[in-house]
């Protein structure tokens, strides 16, 4: 009897008790970085303990760096909650390494005009270089197999993704089973995935989702500068606002914000650049160029100096990131490079070029500003009077003979707070 009134209780309760069930669930928009790595990992540890369903990833990225992807993948494979990656919202997209994210979920689900696929990146030239990421892509390749094996989703289509860089729509990825199914929006997918069995590392969990309260995780103020600056364009432009604020703040000694500033930008470049594929033999031309760059204000060359700096800048500059794979999505803008190049060759040659001048030029302070003033004489100076100039009176000397009164006089020379003057010849 007590049997079945526990049993009827519990057939009552059961109601409020999934209604009290909590979903995590995150975004990545954006590149697949260190940053969105640590915050995917962190995510998944909090709905550990919160002892969620199920972590929902909404996914939107064109790809990022494998060494970053694998991280995820690790995390994600281990997670002992089930991962749920939502390819939202409509538009969106899994590119390149947003592909491994996507295939290693417990459940892949994609919104209505989304697509998934990678995105293979070409030379300079134009061509994918074969050659240098053979090596690279077989290893990526094997990678993704493994995942595509361990989730039961189409092999092929994954290796396909890799090496022949096929991209398919939400439908086609569907009826190909690269993804469980397909939702409109994060309440569809709950009453969708509702029920399903999904296999753990722990065991066998059925998801109830139905009736769950989600729970929304947003990046902190540090995770999301540290997102920011990991997008490649950001951290080239960090170097170079860095380099600029340095060299303003030696050329102008007092100023100080901009050297606060570009110490600031220059660290953030070098945190950024350590989480990227950086080609230092690039870094070393971009240097190059500044010093010829200074060189040329300093040193006549006709623009010979200038011309190189420009070439070593630009070409610096579209080698600076040097990715290990074609699959890995991080490259410079070349817009931000062009333009970064115009800017760089005017700043130098016209702000630290105004700013030398300056500094080579005639003092107008103290007795050197006094040399070759000119003033006019109060009285008649008869080897010694007084003069005006600069609106001052002083004590003053005739070096050339007699002068009148109201003549202009022209300093030479100053001695014990005497001025040693001469008769300003007459125009016309």
């Amino acid at each position: 009897m007590k049997e079945t009134c526990g049993y009827f209780i519990f057939l009552l309760l059961m109601p409020a008790l999934l209604a009290a069930q909590t979903v995590v669930s995150i975004k990545i928009n954006g590149t697949i970085n260190p940053a969105s790595a640590d915050f995917i990992h962190t995510s998944i540890e909090s709905a550990e303990n919160k002892k969620a369903e199920c972590i929902i990833i909404h996914l939107n990225t064109p790809g990022g760096l494998l060494k970053s992807t694998r991280v995820i993948v690790g995390d994600i494979l281990e997670s002992t909650v089930p991962v749920v990656v939502y390819v939202s919202p409509g538009g969106a997209q899994a590119g390149s390494a947003g592909v491994f994210v996507t295939l290693a979920a417990n459940v892949a689900a994609m919104a209505p005009g989304t697509n998934i696929g990678a995105a293979h990146p070409v030379d300079l030239q134009g061509s994918p270089d074969t050659i240098m990421s053979q090596k690279a892509t077989n290893d990526a390749a094997a990678f993704i197999r493994t995942i595509a094996e361990k989730r039961k989703r189409n092999l092929q289509w994954a290796e396909e993704a890799v090496r022949r860089s096929v991209s398919i729509t939400e439908k086609e990825a569907l009826d190909k089973k690269v993804i469980d199914l397909i939702a409109n929006d994060e309440r569809d997918l709950l009453k969708l995935i509702d029920g399903k069995q999904i296999e753990l590392a722990s065991g066998t969990k059925i998801l109830h989702t139905n009736n769950a309260q989600v729970i929304p995780i947003e990046m902190g103020a540090v995770e999301k500068i540290l997102n920011i600056v990991s997008d490649p364009n950001i951290a080239y432009l960090l170097m170079m606002l860095g380099f600029f604020g340095i060299l303003f703040e030696l050329y102008n000694p007092g100023a100080i914000l901009p050297g606060i500033i570009g110490v600031i930008s220059l660290i953030l470049a070098f945190y950024s650049m350590h989480t990227l594929p950086v080609n230092y033999a690039a870094l070393a031309l971009i240097i190059f160029a500044i010093i010829l760059f200074l060189l040329e204000i300093k040193v006549m060359s006709h623009g010979m100096l200038a011309i190189g700096g420009s070439v070593s800048l630009l070409i610096g500059s579209m080698m600076l990131i040097r990715t290990n794979s074609t699959l890995e999505f991080a490259r410079i803008s070349h817009s931000v490079i062009i333009s970064s190049t115009i800017v760089t060759i005017l700043f130098f040659l016209f702000v630290i070029g105004i700013g030398l001048r300056a500094q080579r030029s005639k003092p107008v302070t103290g007795i050197e500003g006094m040399m070759g003033a000119v003033g006019e004489t109060l009285g008649t100076l008869n080897v010694t009077g007084t003069v005006r100039v600069h609106g001052e009176v002083w004590n003053a000397e005739s070096v050339s003979g007699v002068i009148s009164e109201g003549e202009k006089v022209r300093v030479t020379g100053i001695k014990d707070l005497k001025l040693y003057v001469e008769a300003e010849p007459k125009v016309g």
